[in-house]
């Protein structure tokens, strides 16, 4: 016989297998059933008639796809591609394989430009984003779980995707996870790799209940610090945000999930601007590493204070963080005798660039304890804020 331990962890490791292959029947079988009615009423039809405008909101769009015979859906997803594939109200599995067909596309418009360029600067740009492609659809391809879903797919400028590990129409706890500066397409494997973890935290503290992690990257993160000490590409985000946030709450099978929005460092702005100005579909937010969110108190984000979480490492970055007026007036000081003595000048009030710290108790949220990893360390395995980011998305 094994010891109590190790019995303990096979019955552990049994349950999560039972529960991921649970969730892969229920995929199966309504994939099965999705093509069992389109055999019935034939592969090929005429575009279906009406379409959505593109404002209406993702409950009716998801009221229309509903509407759709699996022949029509079908037709659309291989004809439409490029409205299906972004459109929040759209269920997962439909956006999923229109995003896959728009990456082909993408990746095979770029191998004729490639055949077409005899070299230099030019073609090494071409093949620096056929490896960002190509990595992309290496973790699609991936048949080990989770499966990966692409929710959203934009090439041009810095690139943007959306993707989800587990099905977000599914999971009962569904976690989006919204990066910050310098993020961009080629960053995704890294992002994404960090929503994995929480994922996995998950698994192993609650080993039957299902979790999808999303990466939301569908707006332009700053490059650079004068870019990054503006508001504004956090507040254009916020309207895709919301959209994106309702179409899980739309789409989703059965109960509703509990869904969690994370933002780091930058993206911490996203989340706090999204939710100040357009409200978000969460019962949760969480924010690690915040140069504040873009309000003074936990209150003014719509949810309830006890549902809004903060950690900030002691060897963060971005607590010497200031607002922009308090840098400007230090650069005086740079060339002065006084410039080793600046920070002893720095006033204890908790104001970071975007409001008050939200991992202050002054803020009115709750805080969860990080270790001592620096400003991109909170994914680390031995950091006791992934249990954290964990515990939020479950609900514990």
């Amino acid at each position: 016989m094994g010891s109590p331990v190790a019995v303990g962890q096979v019955a552990a490791a049994l349950r999560e297998a039972l529960a991921l292959a649970d969730a892969a029947d229920r995929e199966a079988a309504s994939r099965l059933a999705e093509l069992s009615g389109a055999a019935r009423t034939g592969w090929v039809e005429r575009p279906p008639p009406g379409r959505p405008a593109d404002d209406a909101s993702a409950a009716t769009v998801r009221a229309w796809w509903a509407t759709l015979t699996p022949a029509q859906r079908r037709w659309l997803v291989l004809h439409e591609p490029t409205r299906i594939g972004p459109r929040d109200g759209v269920p997962t599995s439909a956006r999923d394989q229109a995003n896959r067909l728009l990456l082909a596309g993408h990746r095979e418009a770029l191998l004729t430009a490639r055949r077409a360029t005899p070299g230099g600067r030019g073609r090494r740009r071409i093949d620096a984003a056929l490896a960002v492609l190509d990595g992309l659809a290496g973790r699609l391809a991936a048949t080990s779980p989770p499966r990966a879903y692409l929710l959203g797919l934009d090439p041009r400028g810095d690139g943007r995707a959306i993707v989800a590990l587990g099905n977000p129409d599914r999971a009962g706890r569904v976690l989006t996870y919204v990066p910050g500066m310098t993020s961009d397409l080629a960053d995704v494997p890294g992002e994404l790799g960090r929503a994995a973890r929480v994922q996995a935290r998950c698994a192993a503290i609650a080993p039957g209940v299902e979790t999808a992690a999303v990466l939301w990257l569908d707006y332009d993160a700053p490059d650079f610090l004068p870019e990054a000490s503006s508001p504004t590409q956090a507040r254009d985000a916020g309207p895709a945000l919301h959209r994106f946030q309702e179409g899980l709450r739309a789409t989703h099978d059965g109960p509703p999930a509990r869904q969690t929005v994370l933002g780091h460092s930058y993206g911490s702005l996203v989340v706090g601007s999204a939710a100040r100005d357009h409200g978000l579909a969460a019962d949760a937010l969480a924010f690690v590493g915040s140069p504040g969110v873009g309000v003074d108190r936990a209150g003014a984000l719509g949810l309830p204070p006890q549902q809004v979480w903060s950690s900030t490492a002691d060897d963060d970055v971005i607590r010497l963080v200031e607002p922009p007026r308090e840098l400007a007036g230090r650069a005086v000081l740079a060339a002065s005798p006084l410039a080793s003595a600046a920070w002893l000048l720095r006033p204890d009030d908790h104001q970071l660039w975007f409001g008050h710290d939200p991992s202050d108790p002054g803020f009115g949220g709750r805080t969860f304890p990080s270790g001592r990893y620096g400003h991109t360390g909170y994914w680390e395995p031995g950091n006791p804020a992934l249990d954290g980011m964990a515990r939020i998305v479950l609900g514990r």
